[in-house]
């Protein structure tokens, strides 16, 4: 899910250039034996036409399933910003319904039309453009940061804000979700047949579909249906049963000090969340344990050191909320960190992209014609079977160039006149300027995700906050600006690099790319209601959404409005001694990384990643500890059966991760309606227990 390197955390499989170099080493043998052709296997199976493999049933289950990841995504997304792929959940489940669905109108006599691979895709691209929204639409980020909630926070320009309303939410996604898919079209070509990017999770989910469709395959996928559904149901249960024991503010297993008293105040305990021990399953284990020293770099030692220079670096009066005390240094030591890795990140896949593209143009086309869609592709000498008919397929529906263009410009003119009356802070010719460079930028997101699979689309974002941010001003609304400049820009990037995952799925299932284009405009169209609605589901029904501390604190939402201020007021915000600090551990971001890089593949995987260091700096280390017992079930099972791990491990982490997910709107309604658990269980120290005790028997 998504597509990786965001820094409220996608995590997917990497992908290094170095890999190139590797396979050019492969001997014509093992070239052969690769090549033994997955099109030989379908290739008695006739290919619908673009139209029918746009189903109805396809985007009834797409509807549902958006609903589902959309609910997931977004209680990931208010809770601790690390959100794993989902994309083997939405493949599976995508599988299963229409599997059942067809298998029941084949025993009735009614079916009309079989299964394939084609339809499973357009399934697998609607849902993740739809639960996509929920990422990029802002609700964990810079969205709810321009809440009042968030707003009271801080000090600087608390009186600038803008509660979230169905109404505003929904528009705004309208206006500026679909600009992304039409900069990419006239590249499709480009990326996925004259420079054969990889795209590594768009290429794993084609070849998890593809062998869907087989019979050994659909076997397998039959029994990983089975454990997801088992640990689907397990989960939901788990979280029932939770929820009795949690009548007030610190109750519940949520609240169990599982390391001691000590050890529960400074954030170390496990809190028995069945949806970030699947997030540990699904992520890499260098994440989680990145994760846990950022936990006990900062909980263990740093804040109980800041917070004994109380009344001499900050006041002691202050509240603890307060930006200018200890929050202050957790909010903005975060950022810097943030800041330091996405940066470093960001212009190391730009020259990157820049440096391969420039050599491979050289090398494609000598008459410095760029082969965009409509244009033939240089001859190559010896094409595999596979190719032949995947590119032959691919370019047999073509989307006209002049449709792609024509459609990004009616948008953005629809756009740049709406959104001034959205966000007044926000001018049209801010917007303007965001549109004119908008197209490049996304082209680089998507060659540099094709390279890498790393989508650097919330690094463009606070790009946007800190150019808008301090172009505005404080006296014009600067808060405000750069927020929803950000918010523009990220949609843009963001849906641009998943549509080119998505043409690169088609490729290599035959889909077709008016199927998947199609596909991901009616998946947007979802999204842009339904996470909004889910959003507003949470807003209404957890009166706490966005407080330190609460079950759903929107950490980002408060680093993303910090981000606006800090592009605005400069480093006056920051409390004594913070921005050498911030320098510090901005360089050490950097330095973890260039480290990183120096050393190579062999010893790179033990070298923490910075970002996922500083997620808990803000919101403490709990998350973290669920996650390592994650990736120590994970790591036990491998050590065990490491074939049966590598099947089935994703399929329960996905039953965890939805169960889980799912209670949350039964728990959502019952809070809507004044449903309230009927037991407290809370826990207190020997001493405090002594008192309450005294206390009741007086």
């Amino acid at each position: 899910m998504d597509r990786n390197g965001r820094d409220d955390i996608k995590v997917e499989n990497g992908y290094d250039l170095e890999d190139d170099h590797d396979h050019k080493k492969k001997d014509k043998k093992e070239e052969q034996e690769e090549e033994l052709s997955v099109e030989r296997i379908f290739e008695n199976q006739e290919v619908p036409s673009w139209r029918n493999q746009l189903t109805l049933r396809a985007f009834v289950v797409s509807f549902v399933l958006s609903i589902l990841f959309s609910v997931i995504v977004m209680k990931l997304n208010l809770t601790t910003g690390i959100i794993p792929s989902l994309n083997v959940s939405a493949g599976l489940l995508g599988f299963f319904f229409i599997k059942t669905w067809t298998k029941f109108l084949e025993k009735s006599g009614l079916l009309k039309q079989p299964f394939t691979r084609q339809e499973n895709t357009v399934i697998q691209t609607c849902v993740v453009a739809s639960s996509g929204i929920a990422f990029s639409g802002g609700f964990g980020s810079y969205l709810f940061g321009m809440s009042e909630t968030v707003a009271k926070q801080s000090t600087e320009d608390s009186d600038a804000f803008k509660n979230p309303s169905l109404s505003w939410m929904i528009g705004f996604l309208f206006v500026v979700s679909f600009l992304g898919l039409f900069s990419v079209v006239p590249l499709r070509k480009v990326m996925i047949i004259d420079f054969k990017l990889t795209y590594p999770s768009g290429t794993a989910t084609a070849y998890l579909i593809n062998s869907f469709h087989t019979p050994a395959g659909a076997k397998l996928a039959k029994k990983q249906v089975k454990a997801l559904g088992k640990f689907f149901s397990f989960s939901f249960l788990w979280g029932f049963f939770q929820w009795f024991y949690t009548a007030g503010d610190g109750c519940g297993f949520v609240e169990f000090p599982s390391l001691g008293l000590k050890a529960y105040e400074n954030k170390f305990f496990f809190d028995f969340s069945a949806t970030y021990v699947g997030v540990g399953m699904i992520c890499p284990y260098i994440i989680n344990i990145s994760v846990l020293l950022g936990g006990i770099l900062s909980w263990g030692l740093m804040w109980p050191l800041i917070d004994t220079k109380k009344g001499d670096w900050y006041s002691a009066d202050l509240k603890s909320s307060s930006l200018h005390g200890l929050q202050g240094y957790k909010v903005f030591i975060a950022i810097a960190m943030i800041l330091g890795d996405g940066l470093y990140n960001f212009f190391k896949v730009l020259s990157r992209t820049l440096t391969v593209l420039f050599f491979q143009l050289q090398r494609k086309d000598a008459t410095g014609a760029l082969p965009i869609a409509g244009r033939s592709s240089p001859e190559t000498s010896r094409i595999s079977y596979n190719d032949q008919r995947r590119t032959q397929l691919f370019l047999k529906d073509q989307i006209p160039t002049w449709f792609a263009v024509a459609g990004y410009v009616a948008i953005a003119a629809i756009s740049t006149a709406t959104l001034p009356h959205i966000f007044p802070e926000l001018k049209w010719y801010y917007i303007l300027v965001i549109y004119i460079f908008a197209p490049a930028l996304a082209f680089c997101n998507a060659y540099g995700c094709g390279l890498t699979d790393w989508s650097l689309a919330s690094t463009y974002g606070k790009l946007a906050i800190f150019v808008i941010g301090a172009w505005a001003g404080a006296s014009h609304g600067g808060v405000l600006a750069g927020l929803a400049a950000c918010g523009v820009m990220m949609n843009i990037v963001s849906t641009a690099s998943d549509l080119s995952q998505d043409f690169k799925t088609g490729y290599l299932t035959l889909s077709s790319p008016r199927s998947m284009f199609v596909s991901q405009l009616i998946g947007t169209a979802m999204g842009c209601i339904i996470s909004p609605c889910v959003f507003w589901l949470f807003f209404k029904a957890f009166k706490d959404l966005g407080t330190p501390g609460s079950q759903y604190p929107a950490p980002y939402a408060t680093v993303y409005r910090n981000m606006a201020i800090l592009g605005v007021d400069g480093f006056s915000s920051l409390p004594k001694n913070c921005l050498y600090l911030c320098y510090g551990f901005f360089g050490a971001a950097i330095l973890i990384n260039l480290i990183k890089d120096a050393l190579g593949k062999k010893w790179a995987r033990f070298i923490p990643n910075p970002m996922a260091m500083a997620i808990p700096f803000y919101i403490g280390s709990y998350f973290a500890i669920d996650m390592c017992v994650g990736s120590l079930i994970l790591f036990i099972w491998e050590k065990i059966d490491k074939a049966k791990a590598d099947a089935f491990g994703p399929a329960v982490a996905s039953g965890l991760i939805c169960g889980d997910g799912i209670w949350t709107l039964p728990s959502a309604i019952l809070a809507l309606v004044g449903v309230k658990p009927p037991i407290c269980m809370k826990f207190l120290s020997r001493r405090t227990n002594a008192k309450v005790d005294a206390f009741l028997g007086s």
